[in-house]
């Protein structure tokens, strides 16, 4: 092992045991601290993961599948190395290699280890280079951050520059509903698992904006013969005729809960979990698709899919003095629109918190904002409260919605809290829709008041 390994093994671990200590839950520091010393660590110890390292990334849903792939797999008996935190980046991805390192850089992980990395969009072609992937899934390309990564083109880029970068015999799962998605298996030199939707109950009805309008290869319009969401569906374009490829793994009669979902998937018969939404359907389109590359046997995928409950702020329910609040995250908007597609179903007057903040993670340009469609839940609204940073922001783009009179339009999370329990009486229900850091400031107060665990220890 390289000389300067063993010294960013060192001091990664230090930092690691320095917030052990003082309970704190950072999860990216040790590879911050390890990367500066060797910026080659990931790649050393990544690739001894033989069994098989797996990349999952995508707009939305990169969380809860690795979530779901990891639960496959260990019912599979396969043990993982996960970066389950959620630190997607090159930093957080070292971090969990280190956990396993000792001091000569070998990773003490039992035989037959596999590595499931979430990746961010732009740090894929980074994290394919350092641990050279035996399979990459991709759920979904979406506007996000339009400051951080520009268009959605510009994130196509980025994946086409993993691939390049990537083992030639690499297994690919795309979401063929998604063209965007569905284009980067063209040419593809290994494997390709396509998954996808086939039920048209769910097409239909308000889309969202529209992120894929033009094809590729020919710059030609797409046309749907059935339409889902945004731009997701059963796709051909009109120019050159390319069209959504045939899913090797499709989800038929889908059926949506409040809390849970259940589909039908050809080999497996009827699968359940306990996640709902039409965007967690293809989350778990994806999961499947990976676990079928890694030749898991059924038994193990659909065990998986059933043992999996919401990550933190994905459907994650806690309770505070007996009043119960929904996360639901809200990061940019198409995930927006779902969670608003979800709300609609639910047959009951509604109430809502939105917290909006504007920080790197969130993405500092709010404009996205005006293109969730808040204004088809409008009279299902009972009462609302705003929060975040850019509450006033939120609270103007409500209104112009004709959602009710916010009850509270508070910055500071924990006195947005305090209004929606002196509003809200022990029993009810409530959702909250937050973006990325709104959501870790909000859930921060939620754990001072016992409501629910910190989430590193989730």
């Amino acid at each position: 092992m390289h000389p300067r390994a063993s010294l960013a093994i060192a001091a990664g671990r230090l930092g690691a045991a320095t917030l052990h200590r003082l309970s704190r839950g950072g999860t990216a520091l040790p590879g911050v601290v390890a990367l500066r010393l060797d910026p080659r660590l990931a790649t050393r110890l990544g690739r001894q993961l033989r069994a098989g390292r797996l990349i999952i990334t995508g707009t939305n849903g990169k969380t809860t599948t690795a979530r779901m792939t990891s639960a496959m797999l260990e019912a599979a008996g396969s043990p993982v190395l996960h970066n389950r935190e959620g630190s997607n980046l090159m930093r957080g991805i070292t971090s969990a290699l280190l956990a396993y390192a000792d001091m000569r850089g070998t990773l003490h992980t039992e035989p037959g280890t596999v590595g499931l990395f979430e990746t961010d969009e732009a740090t894929t072609p980074l994290a394919a280079r350092a641990l050279q992937p035996t399979a990459i899934a991709i759920t979904n390309l979406f506007r996000d951050q339009l400051d951080r990564y520009g268009e959605v083109d510009t994130v196509a880029a980025f994946w086409r520059e993993a691939l390049a970068a990537s083992p030639p015999g690499a297994s690919l799962v795309l979401n063929a509903d998604d063209p965007s998605v569905a284009e980067l298996g063209t040419g593809w030199s290994g494997p390709v698992h396509y998954v996808g939707i086939d039920d048209p109950a769910h097409a239909g009805g308000p889309v969202g904006a529209t992120d894929a309008r033009w094809c590729h290869a020919c710059n030609g319009d797409f046309r749907y013969e059935q339409r889902f969401f945004a731009h997701l569906g059963h796709w051909r374009c009109q120019g050159c005729g390319l069209a959504r490829p045939e899913p090797d793994t499709r989800a038929t009669d889908v059926h949506l809960g409040l809390d849970d979902a259940t589909f039908t998937v050809d080999g497996l018969g009827e699968v359940h979990m306990h996640l709902t939404g039409l965007y967690n359907v293809w989350n778990a389109l994806c999961a499947i698709g990976l676990a079928r590359t890694m030749g898991l046997p059924n038994d193990a995928i659909r065990a998986g899919l059933e043992a999996v409950r919401p990550a933190f702020g994905r459907q994650e329910r806690v309770e505070v003095d007996g009043v119960g609040m929904r996360l639901l995250l809200a990061k940019n908007p198409a995930g927006a629109n779902q969670v608003v597609r979800l709300l609609s179903a639910i047959e009951q007057p509604l109430q809502v918190a939105v917290l909006l903040n504007d920080r790197f993670a969130d993405g500092q340009d709010v404009s996205w904002t005006w293109d969730v469609d808040y204004e088809f839940i409008a009279d299902r609204v009972s009462r609302c409260w705003v929060g975040g940073d850019r509450a006033a922001d939120m609270a103007l783009r409500l209104k112009y919605a004709g959602w009710p009179a916010p009850r509270a339009v508070e910055r500071s999370p924990a006195v947005l809290i305090d209004a929606i329990l002196r509003d809200a009486q022990p029993g009810e229900e409530l959702f909250v829709l937050p973006t990325y850091s709104a959501l870790l400031d909000f859930r921060q107060d939620l754990v001072r008041r016992g409501g629910t665990e910190a989430f590193w220890q989730t």
